[in-house]
């Protein structure tokens, strides 16, 4: 039995389907279903239970879990169950639902000697340069980001425990099932839906010694990402906290502009260059807000080289191609 939290979310639903696809039904979902856009996402995914997250807590902290049905022949559990709004500023509730959560499975999974794969984030490495899997590289800028960083360093604190414990340092993921995450949801999802809305997609204007849309983020497809959490499924042997991103930076810019064009060609007109987009009105620039200012990562690119060294090997998709991908998904729902 395989248990995915928050697997009603964006990244937990698109692993359920990645897991449906390799013929893996026997799956426990755990989540909570506050937002009813969230029960879309399950709409297409085969799964033998869900649990509410509360009650999953109350299972594994009481020892209820040991008579529950599922839980009891659990072998995995990919963990991406989290609060992940960045903006949030109740420490207690970030630390409760991002530190204790994940500690508690930890020890139950360590308990059943079940794989666990959870969910990291690239906001450790705040506004810093180098973005390698080391202490000395991690500085997070706001609550998320330090209740992400908390787990992690209780992780590499773990010397006793015995099962595969992988955590995955997520940069910033695109793709479908995202549209319950609301002001969360990636920038392409922003984009396309403020281009199919008013013809014109908003960036921020210059900030932290770039350009106006020149900021530069590791934009990562969400396919990708599945395929990583499915391979350390398949490599037990494998523990430690990997980043999954390309390894590659690009610009909002180009975020921007691929989805424009990718909506041009849907209605059957011509791509435009950058600058065009910017003369036609097509990509205007905002001011960064003074509240997000100093929290802002204006660059991140992932070092993969962790990640390579444990044997994953495949292909990520740069912007353009991702994006016309996601493109053709919504397009066709």
């Amino acid at each position: 039995m395989i248990m995915v939290t928050g697997g009603a979310g964006f990244i937990g639903s698109n692993l359920v389907k990645a897991l449906n696809d390799c013929g893996r039904e026997d799956i426990l979902i755990a989540d909570n279903l506050s937002s009813p856009q969230k029960e879309q996402n399950l709409a297409d995914l085969k799964f033998v239970d869900y649990l509410d997250k509360h009650e999953l807590f109350e299972l594994i902290t009481t020892g209820a879990a040991n008579y529950a049905p599922g839980l009891d022949a659990l072998t995995a559990v990919f963990h991406q169950g989290a609060c992940s709004d960045t903006m949030e500023i109740d420490e207690e509730y970030i630390l409760q639902n991002n530190f204790v959560y994940s500690r508690e499975l930890l020890h139950f999974c360590a308990s059943r000697n079940a794989q666990y794969i959870y969910a990291s984030s690239a906001s450790v490495y705040g506004s810093g340069r180098v973005f390698a899997e080391q202490p000395e590289n991690e500085a997070a800028l706001n609550a998320y980001a330090r209740s992400k960083l908390m787990f992690d360093n209780y992780i590499r604190g773990q010397q006793n425990i015995r099962i595969q414990c992988a955590g995955l340092r997520y940069f910033n993921v695109y793709g479908p099932r995202e549209q319950h995450k609301g002001r969360m949801a990636s920038v392409a999802w922003h984009f396309y839906h403020q281009y199919q809305e008013t013809g014109r997609v908003k960036l921020f204007s210059a900030t932290h010694g770039y350009g106006c849309g020149e900021q530069l983020r590791d934009f990562v497809f969400i396919d990708d990402v599945v395929n990583v959490n499915l391979f350390l499924l398949k490599n037990p042997q494998i523990s430690g906290i990997f980043n999954v991103g390309t390894g590659h930076c690009q610009s909002f810019n180009a975020v921007a502009l691929a989805v424009i064009n990718c909506c041009r060609q849907n209605q059957h007109r011509q791509t435009i260059h950058l600058d065009r987009a910017v003369a036609n009105g097509e990509i205007i620039y905002i001011p960064v807000p003074d509240t997000l200012i100093d929290r802002y990562q204006s660059y991140t690119q992932a070092d993969l080289s962790k990640l390579n060294a444990a044997g994953y090997h495949g292909k990520f998709d740069d912007v353009a191609c991702g994006v016309s991908k996601y493109i053709a998904r919504l397009t066709s729902e």
